[in-house]
């Protein structure tokens, strides 16, 4: 496993970040990968280092259940509709949570997974073959908590991979902990205690559509350089 140094922490935008991760993942150009974006806006850093590797590119469908007047998310729920509560929560905290918040929670669950069903829809969502026998390199536009790393890991539970890589710009030191458990591989460009917005992070702060993913995603093969 190798952790990069973590002189950078602030980048001018997600591609700028990814095309840095892609400098180091450059050993895998000649691999069977796949990059998996764990998010919308986490494809805008993994698609320099799919086109860069030359491998597809693919997007985990997950969707966090925040808190209402809280900067944190209480758990994640993933495109197989499996829930995870956020592991930085104690067994404590997550009983206080649902028992003040159930109907909350309850409702979220259900509005986020018909959310990622008609995602589901449109295409682009990576699946089981892209993934079996692959070199998996999960990429993240930024880790405040390990909740979206622990949804996709276990999508992928049943499915046979050669080896999970984790590549993230930044992260909390949460999240770096829960990579070291979860991954044979993670590159981090920067590591924070004090884990912030991820806009924070960049000077250009471009959140593509559902259309944009899609077109992405569909044409990566196009964009390999």
């Amino acid at each position: 496993m190798r952790l990069l140094n973590f002189k950078h922490m602030y980048f001018h935008s997600r591609s700028e970040a990814g095309e840095k991760l892609a400098d180091e993942l450059m050993p895998y150009r000649y691999e069977n990968c796949v990059v998996a974006a764990l998010n919308y806006d986490s494809l805008l850093t993994a698609e320099p280092i799919a086109a860069r590797l030359h491998c597809l590119l693919g997007l985990f469908l997950t969707e966090d259940i925040d808190m209402p007047g809280e900067n944190m998310s209480v758990g994640t729920v993933n495109q197989a509709g499996g829930f995870l509560y956020n592991r930085s929560l104690s067994e404590g905290e997550r009983d206080d949570y649902y028992s003040e918040f159930h109907g909350y929670i309850d409702d979220q669950k259900r509005e986020k997974t018909e959310r990622i069903n008609r995602l589901l829809a449109d295409g682009g969502a990576i699946n089981a073959e892209m993934l079996r026998e692959h070199v998996v390199i999960l990429v993240s536009d930024g880790l405040k908590d390990p909740s979206g790393l622990d949804s996709a890991v276990e999508f992928m539970k049943p499915i046979k991979i050669k080896r999970l890589i984790v590549a993230t710009p930044i992260a909390s030191i949460a999240s770096v902990d829960r990579m070291h458990i979860l991954a044979d591989e993670l590159h981090c460009l920067g590591v924070t205690d004090n884990y912030l917005d991820t806009n924070h992070y960049y000077d250009e702060n471009v959140h593509i559509t559902n259309e944009q993913a899609i077109e992405k995603v569909r044409n990566i093969v196009l964009r390999w350089r």
